[in-house]
C-alpha cells in the first residue's frame, strides 16, 4: 500500500509540477501569444480525458501493462517536451501525449492504493486521495525550485522527468506489487 501511494504521488507530483508553469514556457519559450496558454491547457485536459478513460479499461486486468509502457513513455515525455518547447507543434503535441500518458499511469496508481486497501474500503478512498494531494502540493513547491536555476522555465518539465525516473527506480524491483491485478476481496 505505501509503495503504490508513493508511486501516485510521485507521478502526481511530475503532473502538477509540470502543469502548474507551462503558460511561460508556452509564451516566453515557444513565443505564442498568451491566447494559446488556454489552447494548451486545453490539449493538457483532452490528453487527460483520454488517459483516464483509457487506463479506465486497463488498469483493472492488466495494471501491469499500463505501468511497464506508460512510466517509461512518461520519463521520455518531460524531457522531451523541454527539450522540444521551442516548436510549438511540437509542444502542442507532447502536451496532450504527456496528460494522456500522466493521467494513464497516475489513475492506475490510484486504483491500485484502491486495491491493496479493499479491506478497508473507507480507508482507501482516503489513502488515495492523500497520496494525489500530496502529489499536487509538493509537485508544484519542488518544480517552482528550478525556475531560478539554469534551466529556467524549462525547470519543471526536467524535474517532472526526474520526478518520474524517481517513480521508476522505486517500481522496478517491486513490479510484482505494482502490477498485481484485482485483489479477490474487491471481486466478490
Amino acid at each position: 500500500l505505501i509503495v503504490v501511494m508513493l508511486l501516485g504521488a510521485l507521478v502526481n507530483a511530475a503532473t502538477f509540477g509540470s502543469f502548474t508553469f507551462l503558460a511561460p514556457v508556452v509564451t516566453d519559450t515557444a513565443g505564442l501569444s498568451e491566447l494559446w496558454i488556454s489552447v494548451v491547457l486545453v490539449l493538457f485536459g483532452a490528453g487527460s480525458f483520454v488517459g483516464v478513460t483509457v487506463a479506465g479499461r486497463l488498469s483493472d486486468r492488466r495494471p501491469g501493462l499500463v505501468v511497464a509502457v506508460g512510466g517509461p513513455l512518461l520519463f521520455v515525455g518531460w524531457p522531451a517536451l523541454a527539450e522540444l518547447a521551442d516548436k510549438p507543434v511540437a509542444l502542442c503535441t507532447l502536451v496532450f501525449v504527456q496528460g494522456v500518458l500522466s493521467f494513464a499511469l497516475g489513475s492506475t496508481l490510484i486504483t491500485r492504493v484502491l486495491y491493496e486497501a479493499a479491506e478497508a474500503p473507507t480507508m482507501a478512498g482516503s489513502y488515495a486521495t492523500a497520496a494525489l494531494n500530496f502529489g499536487a502540493a509538493a509537485g508544484p513547491a519542488l518544480a517552482a525550485t528550478t525556475l531560478s536555476t539554469e534551466f529556467g522555465d524549462l525547470g519543471p518539465l526536467w524535474m517532472s522527468g526526474l520526478l518520474v525516473a524517481v517513480a521508476l527506480l522505486i517500481a522496478f524491483p517491486l513490479r510484482t506489487v505494482v502490477a498485481a491485478g484485482r485483489s479477490t476481496e474487491v471481486l466478490q
